[in-house]
């Protein structure tokens, strides 16, 4: 066991040499390296899942153990200043890297067909392996200046990552954004480091917390600058979780590759910053004000995360603030000192959404068998509906990680959401009231993304009316040379004229439903036009054997997963391997890991949360799925709002909570506005000033002198007693001007 400890070390490195293989050899060899590109898939997900197995392994002996194991070696000695670099294995290690690996592994998999037709397929492996290389260097680092250092490396894999079809401008721009928000953050977290050094003088988490919480207890230190270091260090958590206000990164970041978002922004990267907080949470529970914050900060981001979802069009963004929703619960549970329970729906939620983002993957396939490979429509609801048909692997995959988030039982999710909520009326019942009409919208946006692209008929909108594909920004499309069924048909000119200016909506009149009973179609309109154009339909069709491979595994953990955590205890059996696990953890926090549990209280909250839950349901049944054909001819928002007599404040009420959701709370409208056009105008300013000012007194200068200069030289007389004479003639002005200075003012 000792041994498994000691070279625990090698964890992060382990998939290090395929990146750097990969680098190598694009730099000697790029042709034989490009031609044997699929190649590299095999390594990189074999790597991985050695480190997989040694994870688990030490999961193991942690349940067994019960015991916490660090080991470092000096890395530079200056007088009284050491930095070690070591390896920190405890409950929260053990759990995110099977977390990280386990998630990986299958988003690999799939990756492999997803990116099998991109020409940065290379690439793309490289920047993945790099990240889950960087994300195990950080769940197991030992001190903060080392989680630091692979805190930036996360951070610089997500950008290529963001912007990994960097020649598309709005790409281009998300990796941006994100790279700006999360440095927002970061800064903050090397300040609160620096903070923390200076008052404990260490950045080892062992020697930190003892020596922390004896300075709080003694009042030995300013509680005012301890409270600052604090919220520093919360700060880099809060932009990497992609909590309020620092959330604005994280829908824009949907604009890679979905693989990317299954991984980076469901189970890892944003899981990060709930790592951060997990780990220093015996430093925050110490300072009241700090966890009053985090849970408040928690609380906003679950409600606002929700309520965005609500009206989104794109499936991978409304996923997206989905994740900030449900990472709100996380962040929310940790302040109110619920470690258990906040790891717990961490671990649940990362498989639930992984699952859900490799559908939307699957799905998106689909869609550009039609519409070629264009986001704004292949990943756009509007456009979708009926695949259940088409893609029906897919759909059942998706439904169950869809009724998971819900918090349906026995899924996984239900039981750690449940759990929070059930902590929450214990800690605040405005935060608990506020947490389950939370899940009451959870329920409703998910199975409105579930209802409107998979229920319903099959909807497509004539974009391109030449017959042919769309060319799209790249050469070549990452789905290739697929040629999926398809079939023909025939409409006039006069109705291609005629859907052309119409809008999409949610609800069009202008839709075409497509016979799956035949394969070829002749659709006859009545016209005054006697000729007509052909356009080729092709059938959305199921993914590849790879992709649903994951997928389907995948489905396991919703189903599974959520028993590690059942509270269970019998006389002579405990089935809550996740509090046994988390034993060491508990301990440290001061915490009664064997406290009783009551079924009842759980039972009763439970019953009212999943209640609320089937409500959400329900109502986005009510008002998304097609029950009768015409339903599709009406829209949603005047279906809702023409009851009752107050029909005008009715509507108003709908249309501003649409607009609201629709514009993401106009929050990055306001950042626009407050800091971006409000910094150029300042850099304006500051360049008129450097301009006209700075530049213009220097240049004045040398004009001035330029001129006095020309105009002396033809005054003089070449003697010099005439030059003395005018010499002392301005010295003794000068000085007739100082004596009545300084004798009248």
């Amino acid at each position: 066991m000792e041994h498994t400890y000691q070279y625990s070390w090698i964890i992060p490195f382990v998939p290090l040499p395929v990146p750097m293989l990969i680098g190598v050899g694009l730099l000697l060899f790029p042709t034989a390296t490009k031609n044997l590109r699929r190649m590299w898939a095999f390594p990189s997900i074999l790597l991985l899942s050695i480190v997989m197995i040694f994870s688990v392994d030490l999961a193991i002996h942690q349940i067994h153990s019960s015991c916490i194991y660090q080991y470092v070696w000096s890395w530079t000695i200056n007088n009284d200043f050491s930095l070690e670099f070591g390896h920190f294995i405890d409950p929260l290690t053990s759990i995110m890297s099977v977390l990280i690996t386990t998630v990986g592994i299958f988003v690999l998999i799939y990756s492999d067909n997803y990116m099998s037709h991109d020409q940065g397929y290379l690439r793309f492996f490289a920047y993945m392996t790099f990240f889950n290389t960087s994300m195990l260097g950080l769940v197991t680092s030992s001190n903060l200046i080392q989680i630091y250092i692979f805190w930036e490396l996360v951070g610089m894999c997500s950008y290529l990552l963001i912007g990994f079809w960097s020649t598309r401008p709005i790409a281009a721009s998300a990796c941006q954004k994100a790279f700006v928000t999360n440095r927002v953050g970061d800064f903050g977290l090397l300040l609160g480091i620096l903070g923390l050094y200076w008052i404990t003088g260490s950045f080892e988490f062992r020697d930190l917390f003892e020596i922390f919480n004896n300075l709080i207890y003694n009042n030995e230190v300013n509680l005012l600058f301890v409270t600052l270091c604090a919220f520093l260090l919360f700060a880099g958590a809060v932009a990497k979780s992609a909590q309020f206000p620092l959330h604005v990164w994280l829908p824009d970041a949907m604009e890679g590759p979905t693989p990317i978002s299954a991984l980076i922004h469901a189970a890892t990267m944003v899981a990060a910053g709930i790592f951060l907080v997990a780990r220093l949470l015996p430093l925050f529970i110490v300072i009241p004000y700090i966890m009053n914050l985090i849970s408040l900060i928690g609380i906003i981001t679950v409600l606002l995360g929700a309520t965005l979802a609500l009206a989104q069009k794109d499936i991978k963004r409304s996923l997206a603030y989905s994740t900030m929703s449900q990472l709100g619960y996380m962040m929310l549970a940790l302040g109110m000192g619920s470690y258990r329970a906040a790891l717990f729906h961490l671990i649940t939620h990362a498989y639930s959404k992984a699952l859900l983002f490799l559908g939307s993957g699957s799905i998106i396939h689909s869609m550009e068998a039609i519409v070629g490979y264009s986001p704004d429509k292949s990943q756009n609801m509007v456009l979708m509906g009926g695949l259940r048909k088409h893609v029906p692997i897919t759909k059942t995959a998706f439904l169950l990680g869809t009724l998971s988030l819900c918090g349906i039982p026995p899924l996984a999710c239900f039981w750690s959401k449940d759990e929070i909520l059930n902590d929450s009326w214990l800690y605040s019942p405005i935060f608990a009231i506020i947490a389950c009409f939370t899940a009451g919208l959870t329920a409703f946006y998910m199975f409105r993304i579930y209802l409107l692209t998979f229920e319903g008929h099959f909807n497509i909108r004539f974009q391109n009316y030449s017959g042919k594909k769309s060319n799209s920004f790249y050469s070549i499309s990452i789905w290739g040379k697929e040629e999926p069924k398809s079939i023909k048909t025939e409409f006039s000119l006069f109705a291609l004229l005629t859907m052309n200016n119409e809008r999409p909506s949610f609800f069009s009149k202008n839709t075409f439903r497509i016979d799956i009973d035949s394969k070829v179609t002749k659709m006859s309109f009545i016209t005054i036009f006697p000729f007509g154009t052909t356009k080729t339909f092709f059938y959305p069709h199921e993914s590849d054997s790879t992709m649903l491979f994951s997928m389907l595994v995948l489905v396991l953990f919703p189903l599974f997963v959520g028993t590690i955590g059942i509270p269970f205890h019998q006389e002579g059996m405990d089935l809550d391997l996740l509090s046994i696990l988390l034993t060491p953890s508990i301990n440290l926090l001061h915490e009664n890991s064997n406290h009783f549990f009551d079924w009842y209280a759980f039972l009763t909250n439970s019953t009212f949360s999943v209640s609320i839950a089937y409500f959400g349901i329900v109502l986005a049944s009510f008002l998304y799925k097609p029950f009768y054909s015409s339903f599709q001819n009406l829209n949603i928002l005047n279906f809702v709002a023409k009851r009752g007599a107050n029909e005008i404040l009715w509507d108003k009420i709908i249309h501003f909570i649409y607009d609201w959701s629709y514009n993401r709370a106009y929050i990055d409208t306001f950042y626009a506005i407050s800091l971006t056009e409000k910094l150029r105008e300042l850099v304006q300013l500051t360049h008129l000033l450097d301009r006209q000012v700075i530049d213009g007194i220097t240049n004045g200068v040398g004009i001035a002198s330029f001129f006095v200069g020309e105009s002396i030289k033809y005054v003089g007389g070449s003697r010099i007693s005439s030059y003395l004479l005018l010499y002392l003639f301005y010295v003794v002005i000068f000085f007739f001007i100082c004596y009545f200075f300084f004798n009248y003012f």
